[in-house]
């Protein structure tokens, strides 16, 4: 019998946010407050996991870190530097101020996790800060142990499992930010995010 495949957006249903919520309910300590020891607001936390998506779907989304970099590079003469004893320490300094310069950032894979994405988001500053990004992974996980059942499971590690696909974490982000809009704490006046 062939086997059906589920949409990613279906994994995450009206029912899923429900237990998810239970769970976050029966959670020690509150799932809303942040390293800081503040409460995020749901709409502070849905806007840090929908700008998360749009910079997985701007610099792409990878399961685990890999950096690739070329391997054996050599300069013009055709020697790696490390090996030519007859350069000058003025020459040896120019070729490695040339690989960082020239070298790092062109090979350095952009793709990011789903861990480094919610960081990067908070660490920038302008959608989410340290709080939203950890009130955003708490989110994440209460979701994915309503979705498989596990009281352990986090959601940094499912999104590792190797069939995941970006559909996946764009389903679970989504999922994410609908989640806390529906049941995170409202925006008190007169208090930041």
């Amino acid at each position: 019998m062939p086997k059906t495949k589920t949409s990613p957006a279906a994994l995450f249903t009206d029912a899923t946010l429900d237990k998810a919520q239970e769970l976050a309910a029966q959670s020690y300590g509150s799932v809303w407050t942040g390293p800081s020891g503040e409460e995020s607001s749901g709409e502070a936390v849905a806007r840090h996991l929908e700008a998360t998506v749009a910079l997985l779907d701007k610099d792409g989304w990878n399961r685990v870190t890999t950096y690739y970099r070329d391997q054996g590079k050599e300069t013009a003469g055709g020697v790696n530097p490390a090996d030519d004893e007859s350069l000058t320490v003025k020459q040896m300094v120019r070729e490695v101020l040339r690989f960082l310069h020239d070298d790092i950032d062109i090979d350095v894979d952009p793709r990011r996790t789903l861990d480094d994405a919610l960081r990067h988001v908070g660490e920038r500053g302008v959608d989410g800060d340290t709080d939203t990004a950890t009130v955003a992974g708490y989110v994440l996980d209460r979701l994915i142990q309503a979705h498989t059942g596990s009281p352990s499971a986090r959601a940094v590690a499912w999104s590792e499992r190797q069939h995941r696909t970006h559909a996946d974490i764009t389903a679970l982000l989504t999922a994410g930010a609908r989640f806390a809009r529906t049941y995170g704490p409202a925006l008190a006046p007169g208090r930041a995010a």
